[in-house]
């Protein structure tokens, strides 16, 4: 059995990990999970009529702005300090976010 630390750290959630285990750790701290479910567990809970369970609630506007948030952010983990945030002030991380926001800009407009 994993130690306490281990089961309380933050899991992967989106559409890949649906899991009830994956969406009990946001819901203990208050967070309402955005995870849709996959095409066959949907069939399965019509499958089994009542006895499927109630069927997750998603909301769509709510899915489509992580969507585009995380497809924001991923270019940006390219550049190393970002994720791992080495800088210890919130002035020089935020300033390393504008510089590698504007070179990937400069990227993108050149290629």
């Amino acid at each position: 059995m994993a130690t306490p630390e281990l089961r309380d750290r933050p899991r992967p959630a989106d559409k890949a990990y649906p899991s009830r285990a994956i969406r009990v750790g946001p819901r203990k701290r208050g967070i309402k999970a955005t995870i849709p479910e996959h095409s066959d567990q949907v069939a399965n809970h019509k499958r089994r009529g009542i006895r499927g369970g109630r069927p997750r609630a998603l909301d769509e506007e709510q899915y489509k702005d992580r969507s585009v948030v995380e497809r924001c952010s991923n270019p940006l983990k390219q550049f190393r300090a970002i994720p791992t945030r080495f800088d210890k002030l919130a002035v020089r991380y935020q300033s390393g976010l504008h510089l590698a926001s504007v070179i990937l800009w400069l990227r993108e407009t050149t290629a």
